[in-house]
């Protein structure tokens, strides 16, 4: 269960971070026989923001590109499935340019990307996968024309550069990268988006009974950052503020929320703002939080 609430926040926060720079779909569907890709990139022809910022990720998606994260360490059969994927992703790319009678440029066919926590030397070798002197340590390019590369992320150097590719690792290495995120100015485009994917995926861990060590691990890191945002807001008397976490976090967890309870929550006092947030986490489904709202309603008319 917990896998599938990881790849759920792997999807979403590539999705996040790379909207701003070009089209991503997630996931995207290939072949009859139906294979799901993650995450499908297509950059912007002309650029307006800042790719830099994201770091290795950012020089990842200066070109078309597949990416496939994975919570726990990939296997074997699982890289030779992606590498699937982009074979069938080339050559719907070939035969539309066959019915037009045009030839394909290099760039307009993805860099599929393997991101996973760990990878053995037996995955790395049999794969014939090598490091290149202008990347990083921990990025393993396969041959040429197979145009993949298996992301060690818990290989990956402890730089701001490579940051944002760390929130996708597990245990330690993940808790270091909220904690550098956390340490980010307010401002950075990116830390507000990232927190509350964060704080999502802390909600739907916690309601998990049967979670890992590292999932309760990044449980408990969370619980304090939530707070804090919320004790921040509050002390600022950005009540709106705490009402777009509160909205944020919700959608997050339930998709749209119906137009009526979106005005409820609005109407809140900052009392009962700070009382919903102790509440959201316990609430598993969207009707939990209307009947939450309609005992508020009830004991204000009293």
């Amino acid at each position: 269960m917990t896998r599938f609430i990881h790849d759920q926040f792997s999807k979403d926060y590539l999705e996040e971070l790379l909207k701003p720079f070009g089209k991503v779909q997630a996931p995207s569907r290939v072949a009859a026989e139906v294979r799901e890709i993650d995450v499908l990139f297509s950059p912007f022809t002309t650029q307006t923001a800042n790719i830099e910022t994201l770091g290795l990720l950012g020089k990842m998606a200066t070109t078309s590109a597949i990416f496939e994260p994975f919570h726990n360490p990939a296997t074997k059969e699982e890289i030779t499935d992606c590498l699937l994927k982009l074979l069938e992703v080339k050559n719907a790319i070939q035969r539309e340019a066959n019915r037009n009678k045009t030839s394909i440029p290099a760039t307009e066919i993805p860099q599929l990307w393997v991101l996973t926590p760990t990878a053995s030397e037996a995955i790395i070798s049999g794969f014939g996968a090598t490091l290149k002197s202008d990347w990083v340590e921990g990025v393993y390019f396969l041959p040429e024309y197979l145009r993949t590369a298996i992301v060690v992320i818990h290989q990956l150097p402890s730089t701001q550069e490579t940051l944002w590719l760390r929130i996708l690792g597990r245990g330690r290495v993940q808790q270091q990268a909220v904690d550098e995120l956390t340490a980010l100015p307010a401002n950075h485009p990116f830390v507000e988006v990232t927190l509350e994917l964060l704080y999502s995926l802390q909600q739907n861990l916690r309601i998990n009974q049967n979670i890992e060590i590292d999932d309760r691990e990044l449980v408990m890191r969370l619980a304090p950052l939530y707070q804090e945002d919320r004790a921040r807001a509050l002390q600022e008397g950005e009540q709106k503020g705490e009402q777009k976490v509160i909205l944020r976090l919700l959608n997050r967890r339930f998709g749209d929320i119906d137009l009526s309870l979106i005005e409820q929550i609005k109407g809140l006092s900052t009392e009962k703002l700070e009382a919903l947030a102790e509440q959201l986490l316990d609430f598993n489904e969207v009707t939990d939080l209307a009947t939450w709202l309609q005992q508020q309603q009830e004991s204000q008319n009293q």
